[in-house]
């Protein structure tokens, strides 16, 4: 017999969306923090940019090893499970004195970070109403934890020191922990095959919706502008002419979680319009960001707009990619979610890697170039496609 699901309550809704946030937050604390690692390490600026790259590489890897296990198993334990793994992680950060043995921490901060992909297909599942606003709910949290993290790391730097980021990152991810187990509702698992079968029906549902296919492929592209430029921004603002310190270049955060916040708004769009419309106007706004930021270098109302432009574009994107993922099987939900999210951050973490190899090339200029391929690659295929209405399902 089929469970009658009854809807999430508010305050259910507010704790996952925080909670989510707190949790993947820790993959960009290290972002501002890139210089002061550097000195702290003696290393140099692509040696320490490993570290961002290593933690997104893990948070790849969590989503597509670990989070279609919510289809398996009981969600609610597994996300106390990979909290308690993320504080012992975050304190490895906070104690560590080895270049060496922060980077691994820093991957396995990225894996057990996945709690937040567990969550989100646990909120859609819990919501059989108002699925839609309660998954733009639970993601504008994790996309506003994604930007404060920026903007926390950056002060608490610069009057204490990076490490303390981590410290108190560690307590944050556990009391969130505690209030969450204590406030969800366990729900029976809709997956009875093996752990490899459980894999194997992940990659399938790329076979089996081209729409997930075409989502997934321009959802990681965007990340991985995202990613490149704001890993990049802080090498730039920190040299010449502008020389911001840390807690500074934190505050280029508060102006993208504003635009971030704005980012909905294309999904009402999408409601009218059609989702590839939405996210057409979306690539363009990150286009025009780039092209303000490669044609006035040095300038600070250039970086300015290029934040606010690039982040609303990039996050009205994902907001959208998003809730065309969740039109599809909810028998499955957690399974196309870690295909969608692990294309997502892999597409990140290639972002990262590719925005330090360029900035070590020409700098600022050379990684406006790359950001200009991610972002055209994402345009063309969308050209290519007809209008996608949000109520489309196919694959059933």
């Amino acid at each position: 017999m089929e469970r009658e699901k009854s809807e999430i309550s508010a305050w259910q809704t507010i704790l996952m969306s925080v909670t989510a946030g707190v949790c993947v937050a820790n993959i960009y604390y290290n972002q501002p923090l890139l210089k002061d690692m550097a000195d702290s390490f003696h290393t140099n600026e692509r040696m320490i940019g490993n570290m961002a790259v290593l933690a997104q590489a893990g948070y790849g890897l969590g989503l597509f090893f670990i989070t279609p296990l919510g289809d398996k198993m009981n969600r609610r334990k597994l996300i106390l499970l990979l909290q308690w793994l993320l504080v012992l992680a975050l304190l490895g950060m906070t104690f560590s004195d080895s270049l060496h043995v922060t980077m691994a921490m820093s991957l396995l901060v990225g894996i057990f970070s996945v709690a937040a992909q567990v969550i989100l297909p646990m909120a859609a599942d819990l919501s059989p109403h108002n699925k839609g606003k309660i998954v733009d709910i639970i993601f504008m949290g994790i996309l506003t934890g994604i930007l404060a993290a920026r903007v926390l790391s950056g002060f608490i730097a610069e009057w204490l020191s990076w490490r303390y980021v981590y410290g108190i990152a560690a307590p944050m991810v556990l009391a969130t922990s505690i209030v969450l187990y204590k406030s969800l509702p366990d729900i029976p698992a809709v997956f009875k095959g093996s752990y490899p079968d459980l894999l194997r029906s992940t990659l399938q549902q790329l076979k089996r919706f081209s729409v997930l296919r075409r989502t997934a492929l321009l959802g990681g592209l965007m990340f991985g502008v995202f990613c490149s430029f704001w890993t990049t921004l802080t090498f730039y603002l920190s040299g010449t002419p502008f020389r911001y310190s840390t807690d500074q270049i934190g505050l280029f955060g508060v102006l993208a979680i504003f635009s971030a916040l704005l980012a909905p708004m294309f999904r009402l769009l999408a409601d009218r319009g059609g989702a590839n419309r939405s996210r057409l106007l979306a690539v363009m706004l990150v286009i025009c960001a780039i092209i303000v930021s490669y044609g006035f270098p040095g300038l600070l109302w250039a970086a300015l707009v290029a934040v606010l432009l690039l982040n609303l574009g990039v996050q009205a994107v994902q907001v959208t990619n998003v809730a065309v993922i969740y039109t599809l099987d909810e028998t499955a939900y957690s399974r196309i979610n870690t295909v969608y999210m692990t294309s997502y951050f892999l597409g990140g973490a290639l972002g990262t890697y590719s925005g330090l190899f360029f900035w070590q090339w020409g700098q600022w200029s050379a990684v406006c170039l790359q950001l200009l391929i991610f972002s055209l690659v994402g345009f063309i295929q969308l050209l290519h496609k007809v209008p996608l209405p949000l109520s489309l399902k196919e694959g059933k």
